[in-house]
């Protein structure tokens, strides 16, 4: 192997399509439990619910997965959906703007089949009001005309299963919320469960990885599969253009350096957040539209993507005032924290 770091080539990062990343997001996806990773307890309570729908011939109980992005909500409606051995029809919040719009889904639906809402919490409110009688009797009330000529009529619906998924449970309505019969948050993952994923997948993608690599990737990974298998892709490209395609832990720690991944799987942005705070605002506490405005990064970016693995590995702190660094982020950036940060925050 040659000496990969002596100089830095004017293309590391091959020029993948997003096409060929969504290819691969689907090749990667585990068909069944059997190839599902972590999330054990969730997992045994599914198998246990979808065993009992199939013997009673019924369809599973809607299911509600929340919890932060690239944990696995797509990934478990899929299987369920394999396992139940029934069709899934996925869309998202957004994408259904009108009663009308998810008319069209439900009608189209067949008996037993899985509905997936992703981004659940985005439906508009006349939306999730045509909703609550679907999920509930499995019909649709609709009006028909306008103004005194207007009629109510009752629409059945084939018996179906909403899976829903979302990163923001809380903005959640307590009638939708109540609506689901199974609700379950995903956890971030072990080091040791994204190193399973990460053979897994170097394994289907054809890749050489060793188990020091493995070790290094999972430690950065923010313990979210999709981002091990996105850092996975991407040091893949630095060890063919630097070597033998061989990723080691050398060729991933200096591949996530040049990609400005420390040793706690911050980015960029994570830094940038961290030490906004702590040096335009003191350390805290800083409202979050002030927050986004300081980092130029949207808030629900900052509240759905950032802030769950900062909060998670205790480096920033969410109080009623705002948010706050705490003593580890400044231990993280070599910074002297001020006087009684470790008694109000640790």
């Amino acid at each position: 192997m040659r000496a990969p770091f002596e100089r830095m080539p004017q293309r590391i990062v091959s020029q993948e399509l997003v096409e060929e990343d969504r290819r691969y997001d689907q090749t990667l996806r585990p068909h069944d439990f059997s190839e599902y990773v972590g999330q054990e307890r969730i997992k045994e309570n599914l198998k246990v619910y979808i065993e009992a729908a199939k013997g009673r011939k019924e369809p599973l109980d809607h299911c509600l997965f929340y919890g932060p992005p690239g944990l696995g909500k797509t990934t478990l409606a899929h299987i369920i959906s394999a396992e139940m051995k029934v069709s899934l029809r996925a869309t998202s919040g957004p994408a259904i703007e009108r009663p009308g719009d998810l008319a069209a889904i439900l009608t189209n639906l067949r008996e037993n089949d899985i509905l997936f809402i992703d981004e659940i919490h985005r439906l508009s409110h006349v939306v999730e009001e045509i909703l609550y009688p679907a999920m509930e009797d499995f019909h649709l009330d609709l009006v028909i005309g306008h103004g005194p000529h207007a009629r109510s009529m009752k629409l059945a619906l084939p018996r179906f299963t909403l899976i829903g998924a979302t990163t923001r449970a809380g903005l959640l309505t307590s009638p939708l919320r109540d609506r689901f019969g199974v609700v379950h948050r995903l956890d971030y993952y072990r080091e040791d469960e994204i190193e399973t994923i990460l053979h897994r997948s170097a394994r289907i993608m054809k890749i050489s990885l060793s188990p020091e690599g493995a070790t290094v990737l999972s430690t950065r990974s923010r313990g979210t599969p999709r981002v091990a298998n996105r850092l996975l892709r991407r040091v893949r490209d630095f060890a063919e253009v630097w070597g033998d395609g061989v990723i080691t832990a050398e060729v991933a720690r200096e591949a996530l350096s040049r990609m400005e991944i420390d040793e706690k799987g911050f980015e960029e942005m994570d830094r940038r957040i961290l030490l906004t705070i702590i040096e335009k605002f003191g350390g805290g506490p800083v409202g979050l539209e002030t927050l986004s405005v300081a980092v130029g990064e949207e808030k629900d970016t900052i509240e759905d993507v950032y802030e769950p693995f900062l909060i998670q590995l205790g480096h920033l702190a969410r109080t009623p005032r705002g948010r706050v660094a705490t003593r580890l982020a400044y231990e993280h950036f070599s910074l002297p924290p001020p006087r009684g940060i470790q008694e109000s925050l640790l």
